[in-house]
């Protein structure tokens, strides 16, 4: 990193603005070359790069319909007008219809919903609101915005509305302050599911006039979490219609495939979507970047790309000593510590001052930490934040100048969520992909066009999972009785008449009935998780230090486990499910650790089946068992220190994946004898694994995989990749229906790696349950053009 003087820190934003200004190189393309010049001699680390052009406003009149009071509060808030997406939305919403904005990030789409909300609440004293966020920080920005334009509505003379935040971080008087008075709650879908619905005769006059819901960035609603989410949807509109309310629904998306589709099978009702964005963009410079090949080796002898954390860390710390405001994305709660911690590090060498201007943000922290880093990332105290996707949605943070994302965040839609943050209206900025050690991001980064020209995925929700609508059907039940017309309209027979088997639900001529006398809303994680959280305490203190789910616990915070908080060090001394704590004390130590595993899986049920010559592909139900069995700790280069045995409890899903085998005289003819199979078929495994991202709208920790020489089900090598949760999401179907098209860019992706024989940029996984052995770079390019064959026949 080149040197600066401390004195100047203050005044680089200014100074490199004015550079940039007066050259014929664009506002991110100086950026780019600020980075490049930091890079060590020799490395040539930038594959690609291109110039997005900027894009022209389109605005549109204020609509008649507004009242001129509310239209000068926007105009002094420094809205002269709506765009046109805005006016069109707020429009239909306006007259009822539900409506989908689908629009770039930072395109206002928070207007489109402001604007009937404020009309309709102002000319009617007792109509209602309600605001729903995937996140908690998305839920608090838009609150303090509608604060701040109710509090100057009251000044002028319009009736209270009182927004008011309504979620788990909130004191229990102000929830009481919250229910008796607000007329526009602002909450979560979880909070809406375990309070508002389960309690909705303490809120009925709140349903009883409710007027608009709000659904934003409602593209994150996608696998298990969605079809929870739409399922509450349907209990939603399903109370307030027993109130007599018939709320228009404003849903919110980055922009999406088919935006009307998906929300019309979120809310259970016809959405129209709009799409076309009228607001500005300056021009965007986007670059792929792939960290060089380090002269050390890790495990079993593969050569060791540098993390795309570390890559990161030293491409915003260029950026910061610039003076340019930087957001970067890490994949991991554990990288972003480590990204923030590496930033900081680097900068105290330039500028004393600067290592305080870095922090890191992430799900887990307590939620005044949360608020002081959003503060603290708004006002322009922070000038560098490495983030986990907590920071993708919505929060509006202003005059970012850079977003450096350290690795594919799965999506194509993510990735350009992430990208959006960045820009000044008008402005141009910089947006850099930092390629991990992994097949997908090895392919992104080597093939542009996969990324920068596909189109963005539709998301995949499956209300009918009888995993998700068995528990949200006792809830509804639990809520108000069924009526058939609703087990009906829900597609829920067959679920209801299991659940009154098991005796459950009880049916009477007047409805289906919850048997137990306590409410089931408690036991549903809508976000998918397996059981409930574990909270992680520091034993040395008592502090709560933040939590994660039961059903990663064993993975992530056995006992021995390194765990990072705001840049402190801890070691897992004890794992408690029953009372749900891991105790932890502070430690430094110099290794890390990762999770050994064993998983067995057993075809349930097929679903489809085909033969395509010597390859069997089909899409099944599976039994899955999942247990981890020990840890290895490994030192900074990656050789292993030792391993240790664990006991953790076997977990069980029940789930649907996609499968193919080969027989052995098609392996034996492709060159992969008996010895080979097995590390071939693991490879493969492994490889696809990280390339389904590419095809389904999914991360690789959503789904996992099994590859075995000889199963016994199939009494054939088999290789399967499933869905992890239960019911399935939705991963594995899409796999299946464009299996050839997967399955031929993970053949590329391992053949076209420059590793000799396997990396975690083509064969190795950072999930092996076995220490990512045996594999077999070639064997698996020869199994997956001996498969690929077999289908194209």
């Amino acid at each position: 990193m080149r040197p600066a003087s401390p004195s100047a820190s203050e005044n680089r934003t200014e100074q490199l603005s004015a550079t940039v200004d007066t050259s014929a190189t664009s506002f991110g393309g100086a950026l780019l070359d600020r980075a490049l010049a930091g890079t060590p001699t020799g490395e040539s680390p930038l594959t690609h790069s291109v110039e997005l052009p900027g894009r022209e406003a389109r605005t549109a009149p204020w609509p008649e319909w507004l009242d001129s009071r509310i239209v000068r509060t926007f105009v002094d808030c420094g809205i002269p007008e709506p765009w046109s997406h805005q006016a069109d939305a707020a429009t239909l919403a306006k007259t009822g219809r539900h409506v989908v904005v689908s629009t770039g990030t930072a395109s206002g789409k928070s207007l489109g919903y402001r604007m009937p909300i404020l009309s309709t609440l102002s000319e009617n004293p007792r109509a209602t609101a309600l605001y729903l966020a995937p996140t908690k920080a998305l839920g608090s920005d838009q609150l303090r915005a509608a604060v701040d334009m109710t509090d100057t509505l009251a000044r002028a003379g319009f009736p209270d509305i009182a927004p008011s935040d309504y979620d788990g971080d909130t004191p229990v008087e102000v929830r009481r302050w919250a229910r008796a008075n607000s007329r526009w709650i602002f909450t979560n879908p979880d909070m809406l599911h375990l309070s508002l619905l389960q309690g909705h005769r303490r809120w009925a006059h709140f349903f009883r006039n409710l007027a608009y819901v709000v659904v934003d960035e409602c593209h994150s609603y996608r696998g298990v979490f969605g079809s929870h989410v739409a399922l509450v949807m349907r209990r939603l509109r399903r109370i307030a219609a027993r109130y007599g309310a018939n709320p228009t629904f404003v849903l919110a998306s980055a922009t999406a495939s088919a935006p009307g589709a998906a929300a019309s099978r979120l809310i259970g009702a016809p959405c129209v979507e709009i799409t076309e964005d009228g607001s500005p963009h300056g021009p965007r410079t986007v670059a792929l970047w792939e960290p060089p090949l380090l002269d050390v080796t890790g495990e079993n002898g593969a050569p060791v790309r540098r993390a795309a954390g570390s890559e990161a860390a030293r491409i915003m710390a260029d950026l910061v000593v610039e003076g340019a405001r930087t957001l970067t994305f890490v994949r991991s709660r554990r990288g972003a510590e480590l990204t923030a911690l590496g930033t900081s590090r680097l900068l105290a060498d330039v500028d004393p001052d600067l290592p305080g201007r870095i922090a890191a943000y992430r799900a887990g922290y307590l939620a005044e930490d949360r608020r002081a880093l959003e503060r603290a990332l708004s006002d322009g105290r922070l000038l560098g934040v490495a983030t986990t996707n907590a920071l993708e949605l919505g929060v509006d943070i202003a005059g970012l100048d850079a977003v450096v994302v350290a690795g594919f965040p799965g999506t194509v839609a993510s990735f350009w969520q992430q990208a959006g943050r960045s820009g000044r209206r008008g402005q141009g900025s910089l947006v850099v992909l930092v390629g991990r050690d992994d097949p997908l991001d090895t392919y992104l980064v080597h093939h542009p066009s996969a990324l920068l020209d596909k189109p963005i995925e539709a998301t995949v929700t499956d209300p009918t999972n009888p995993y998700v609508l068995g528990p949200q059907l006792l809830c509804a039940a639990a809520e108000l009785p069924l009526s058939d017309d609703e087990i009906a309209e829900w597609n829920a027979e067959d679920v209801a008449h299991r659940l009154a088997e098991d005796g459950d639900l009880r049916r009477r001529p007047h409805g289906w009935y919850v048997t137990s006398d306590t409410p089931p809303h408690g036991e549903i994680d809508i976000r998918g998780g397996i059981g409930s959280q574990i909270a992680i305490v520091d034993g040395t203190t008592g502090r709560m230090l933040g939590t994660v789910d039961a059903g990663r616990a064993p993975a992530t915070a056995h006992p021995g486990a390194v765990h990072i908080h705001q840049g402190e060090s801890f070691v897992v001394d004890t794992l408690d499910f029953d009372d749900h704590v891991a105790v932890v004390h502070p430690e430094e130590p110099d290794w890390t650790t990762s999770a050994r595993e064993v998983t067995e899986i057993v075809v349930e049920d097929y679903l489809a089946h085909r033969r395509h010559g010597e390859v069997d592909v089909a899409l099944t139900r599976v039994q899955v068992s999942h247990q981890v069995v020990g840890y290895l700790r490994r030192l900074p280069s990656g050789e292993i220190l030792d391993s240790v045995e664990l006991d953790m409890p076997v977990q069980t899903l029940h789930t649907r994946a996609v499968m193919y085998t080969i027989t052995p005289e098609l392996l034996a003819r492709a060159g992969v004898g008996p010895e080979r199979v097995p590390g071939s078929l693991h490879a493969a495994e492994h490889a696809a694994i990280g390339m389904l991202p590419l095809v389904a709208t999914c991360d690789r920790w959503d789904i996992g995989g099994v590859s075995t020489a000889l199963h016994g089900d199939t009494g054939l090598p088999t290789v399967f990749v499933y869905d992890g949760y239960d019911g399935g999401a939705g991963f594995a179907d899409r796999g299946h229906a464009v299996l050839a098209t997967w399955l031929a860019a993970t053949r590329d992706a391992i053949a076209s790696c420059e590793c000799r024989s396997g990396c975690p940029s083509c064969v190795q996984s950072p999930k092996c349950g076995n220490g990512n052995d045996p594999l077999d770079k070639d064997g698996a390019v020869r199994v997956l053009d001996a498969v690929l064959g077999e289908l194209a026949d």
